[in-house]
């Protein structure tokens, strides 16, 4: 019998000023697309890292969009869109072994689908967040 993995923590919530942030580090592959756009928003070395009042909702979201992981979402609370997926749909797989899909996605995971706009997926299989690459297997070595 194999042991399942415990269920993952909910992502966290950063409420600001007209849009609500999610962060979910389980996915988060340091491409640090946030910290480099948006530095006063996002910012590793501060507690809380995310603090979305520090910009305009529309800049944060727009930042958010970057982050190829998904790991960082957005909610808009002023009546302004959610983020609208690419379309076409856009895959690229990267020398990594890492598939880089943006657009109007279904995502099977072990808890059920999931909806996306922008995901990283394991292409080498030894991700422990299945389907997610978490550049735990061969692919680590890549990052």
């Amino acid at each position: 019998m194999t042991s399942q993995p415990p269920p993952r923590p909910a992502a966290k919530s950063y409420d600001g000023e007209g849009i609500v942030v999610g962060f979910d580090s389980h996915r988060c592959l340091h491409a640090a697309e946030c910290v480099r756009g948006l530095p006063a928003v996002f910012d590793v070395g501060r507690r809380p890292w995310v603090q979305p009042d520090n910009a305009s909702a529309d800049e944060v979201a727009e930042v958010i969009r970057r982050c190829p992981s998904g790991a960082l979402q957005y909610r808009r609370t002023d009546g302004m869109p959610d983020e609208v997926p690419d379309v076409p749909t856009h895959v690229s797989l990267h020398a990594d072994g890492v598939l880089h899909l943006r657009g109007d996605l279904e995502v099977a995971t072990p808890s059920g689908p999931r909806r996306e706009t922008r995901v990283m997926l394991c292409g080498c299989g030894a991700t422990a967040a299945t389907p997610y690459c978490d550049h735990s297997g061969p692919c680590a070595g890549h990052g």
